[in-house]
């Protein structure tokens, strides 16, 4: 971990040891040229320390990780005793104001990092980011959600042979963590290329509010807020159930649709499936047809298609193993 300066500047905006800033980013502007502001909330004690970036909102359709962010802004568990907390709930503005995953250039976000300053709009957003407030952080919780109608159980995704990030989300408190290698060009990518320890939380699904997995993506920012000497929260950390770990999951596959049709699962995420169990069944509208499927091996269901119709080869369940 590189010494926090004093003094750190994002967009022009000198912020010193205990102060408190709202930077926008607002370089980008609407078809209409309205500007577009995105809230880079900066939180810095008189004491230096290490600087942790929760963010949400890369997908601009996953609106429980924008939610996480919110609540801890909002109840002020972002104002450390020592070092900085930076919060940017909600990235990808153009995503949310349109209820869509992508920005207007119909780029992913999570695929364009690090970013151009001359490249698409997407990729000029990463680029600002990375350059702006990167780096000045030594650690990261990015908050996702499932896409789609698929539905994640809430769970952790680290780089597995990292043991300091490891430990965090051990701390984290998830149920599940899962031992993912990262995506190339995608925001974890980039931060871990640059020595970061990024955490990044998946739970729940696209165009919804789950309070569950909500609470549990809050508990886990206090928990790592506290483990990393940011603020004392010992009235408000959870300590985790030695008897009931976080379970790691070192590989996973999903499991794909055969069949064209009505979609009934048997099963749900979080759950664990021993071989043989009954995962669902697709039919025909008519009554004709009915196919059900099984589980090949025992693991447990990280994530599972919502839809009730789907198309051959559509995902429908994600299973993890701890082999």
């Amino acid at each position: 971990m590189n010494a926090m300066p004093n003094d750190i500047k994002i967009l022009n905006h000198k912020i010193g040891l205990g102060k408190s800033v709202q930077v926008n980013m607002d370089f980008a502007r609407l078809n209409t040229r309205s500007k577009i502001d995105i809230p880079i909330i900066v939180e810095r004690s008189k004491k230096n320390g290490p600087c942790l970036l929760l963010i949400g909102g890369i997908h601009g359709d996953e609106i429980n990780g924008i939610e996480i962010v919110r609540q801890i802004v909002a109840k002020g568990l972002n104002k450390p005793t020592k070092g900085t907390i930076i919060c940017i709930p909600l990235l990808n503005v153009f995503g949310f104001i349109n209820q869509t995953r992508e920005f207007p250039d119909g780029r992913d976000l999570n695929r364009v990092f690090p970013g151009s300053e001359k490249g698409s709009l997407a990729s000029r957003f990463a680029y600002h980011l990375m350059k702006e407030v990167i780096p000045y952080v030594d650690y990261c919780i990015d908050f996702h959600t499932g896409g789609a109608q698929r539905f994640n159980f809430s769970q952790t995704r680290i780089n597995g042979d990292d043991e300091e990030t490891l430990n965090l989300a051990k701390v984290f408190g998830s149920p599940f963590i899962v031992l993912a290698k990262n995506r190339e060009r995608s925001f974890r990518d980039s931060l871990v290329k640059l020595g970061k320890k990024v955490i990044l939380f998946e739970g729940g699904k696209s165009h919804d509010l789950n309070k569950t997995v909500t609470k549990v993506g809050v508990q886990g920012a206090i928990n790592i807020i506290h483990q990393l000497g940011l603020a004392d929260l010992s009235d408000k950390i959870s300590v985790n159930n030695p008897s009931k770990p976080p379970i790691i999951i070192k590989s996973s596959k999903w499991i794909r649709a055969k069949h064209s049709g009505m979609y009934r699962s048997s099963v749900s995420a979080g759950q664990k499936v021993e071989k043989d169990t009954k995962l669902g069944s697709i039919s025909d509208p008519f009554g004709h047809f009915e196919k059900t499927f099984k589980s090949k091996e025992t693991g447990y269901v990280l994530n599972s298609n919502h839809a009730p119709v789907v198309n051959q080869g559509d995902a429908l369940l994600h299973i993890g193993f701890e082999e």
